[in-house]
């Protein structure tokens, strides 16, 4: 099975953090089931950017990204060239090591207090 590494984020998992991964299952989702709790405003839909990842390690590894994520990739905040859509991009055989930006487009979280 191939290895998640999640760099640290301040808010989402201040330590950062390393699991195993399904193949073929969103970044999105296996970030979620391990308790790291990505934005998703569109409920994993393509229809926003804010479960957007900077994959530092392992980007050839995934399929290719569609035209219409590209699209939205473009409006996301600290847009690089290994940008990818959590809720798009799945798990393939290798390993990544993935950045989440500091922020999203969301301006209100939902839940926040």
């Amino acid at each position: 099975m191939p290895q998640i590494v999640v760099l640290p984020h301040a808010e989402l998992c201040p330590e950062g953090r390393t699991f195993e991964a399904t193949s073929g299952v969103s970044i999105c989702d296996s970030l979620l089931a391990h308790g790291i709790e990505i934005e998703h405003a569109c409920e994993k839909s393509c229809a926003c950017t804010t479960c957007h990842v900077i994959v530092r390690e392992g980007f050839a590894s995934l399929a290719p990204s569609t035209d219409e994520e590209d699209d939205l990739l473009d409006r996301a905040w600290g847009l690089t060239s290994v940008s990818r859509l959590s809720c798009q991009a799945r798990v393939g055989s290798e390993k990544l090591v993935l950045e989440i930006p500091k922020y999203t487009i969301n301006h209100a979280k939902e839940g926040a207090r």
